[in-house]
């Protein structure tokens, strides 16, 4: 009979848009003893992580908790429970996870209507608006930092858009919250899913969630409850919406078991919760500006070092995302071998991209815990030492001392 050894996974430099490394502190709290879902002491949890996601989503939103599973869940529980069939929906384009908001809300039965821009750009918020008032949507949704192309997206005047024309603003800022600003109640934004692999640095399994009266109305209106838990003489309402398509991400039934009814849904994901609750905890003890002044720090860095080297860099510099920097293959070279030789060899993991930009760029995440002085370092050091071996032309030893100039700058 086969034995397997035991596991031991090999440390490395993560440097992508995620996952990323996890910090030490939330992988202990992974290791904590399992409480029961009810216990009053595991709910005091629940309710400390609903607050401080409050804080990270810069709401007051009496909303706000995680989907248990990847972010991908959290998008498919906020999209399946505010888009009934025939619903109007509208989806701005400028990368691939554009294109997924556009799959999901087709699989919910809208109508959907999509706006293109060019890969590495965004769009003037304007053209936007402009799309809201031709098209007449239910339901805006739109991706924040898009992670394909290293570009984020303005919302600020879109929010308010949205909400003068009466429809319902959702952000896709799985990339961003923890990392970038996330202003979820000035910028008028309805519902934001955020993602926990990413600037969080909590393992990927979790998806927290947030939204307001707007997107509770909606979601109210079609809510059922479980058979197997209905009270002797349940009726259900009349006039009530189209069932929400889903159990497991039903947000009218999670809203009940996050209430202080804790109504039985599913059993909770505890161990990724005391993570989740202590990543939260090590961003608020940071503070908000001062991670994202440490997130625009390095990736000035990064640049700077990039540059140096002579690496042209992709997509428009005015709406690049701070928290992932892409990277034009120079012709000739095998993007995939240098990526090989990164991991190989140093230990680092870089990414590729997708779809029309696959094989064409390099994507470098500098992402919460991953976002250090030592990684930009130990990366445009190993970085120029692969190009060197793969016959590129690049500036050497010039990317170091950039990037050093500006740390010593600040």
């Amino acid at each position: 009979m086969r034995t397997y050894t035991e596991l031991s996974p090999s440390p490395r430099t993560i440097m992508t848009p995620g996952p990323v490394e996890v910090d030490p502190r939330v992988l202990r709290a992974l290791s904590y003893p399992i409480l029961g879902q009810f216990d009053p002491e595991f709910t005091s949890y629940m309710n400390d992580t609903m607050e401080m996601l409050r804080s990270v989503f810069q709401t007051n939103n009496k909303w706000a908790f995680p989907v248990d599973g990847t972010s991908r869940s959290g998008l498919e529980a906020v999209l399946a429970s505010l888009i009934e069939p025939g619903d109007k929906v509208l989806v701005p384009i400028y990368g691939r996870f554009g294109h997924l908001l556009h799959e999901l809300a087709e699989r919910c039965g809208a109508e959907v209507t999509t706006i293109h821009a060019e890969w590495g750009s965004v769009f003037d918020q304007d053209e936007v608006i402009s799309a809201i008032e031709r098209a007449k949507p239910d339901l805006v949704a739109i991706v924040h930092g898009e992670t394909s192309t290293g570009r984020v997206q303005p919302l600020d005047r879109i929010g308010p858009a949205c909400r003068e024309a009466g429809v319902l603003l959702v952000v896709d800022a799985v990339a961003t919250i923890g990392g970038i600003p996330v202003k979820t109640d000035e910028w008028r934004i309805d519902a934001v899913i955020g993602g926990t692999q990413k600037c969080l640095s909590v393992p990927s399994g979790m998806a927290p969630i947030t939204f307001n009266e707007r997107a509770e109305s909606k979601i109210l209106s079609r809510k059922r409850v479980e058979r197997g838990i209905r009270p002797p003489g349940y009726e259900e309402p009349d006039g009530l919406g189209a069932r929400i398509q889903s159990n497991y991400l039903d947000l009218a039934q999670l809203m009940d078991y996050w209430s202080p009814a804790r109504l039985n849904h599913h059993t909770e994901m505890t161990s990724m919760l005391y993570g989740l609750r202590e990543g939260l905890r090590i961003v608020l003890q940071e503070g908000l500006e001062a991670r994202f002044e440490r997130h625009r720090l390095n990736e000035s860095a990064l640049v700077a070092g990039l540059e140096a080297m002579g690496l042209p860099l992709y997509g428009d510099p005015d709406c690049k995302m701070a928290v992932v920097t892409c990277v034009t293959i120079p012709e000739g070279v095998d993007g995939e071998s240098v990526r090989s030789m990164l991991l190989d060899q140093f230990g680092i993991e870089i990414a590729s991209s997708f779809g029309p930009l696959k094989g064409k760029i390099w994507r470098i995440g500098t992402m919460g815990y991953s976002c250090s002085r030592k990684n930009v370092l130990h990366l445009l050091g190993a970085f120029e030492a692969v190009l060197l071996r793969h016959g590129a032309k690049v500036n050497a030893g010039a990317g170091l001392q950039a990037a050093l100039d500006v740390y010593e700058s600040k």
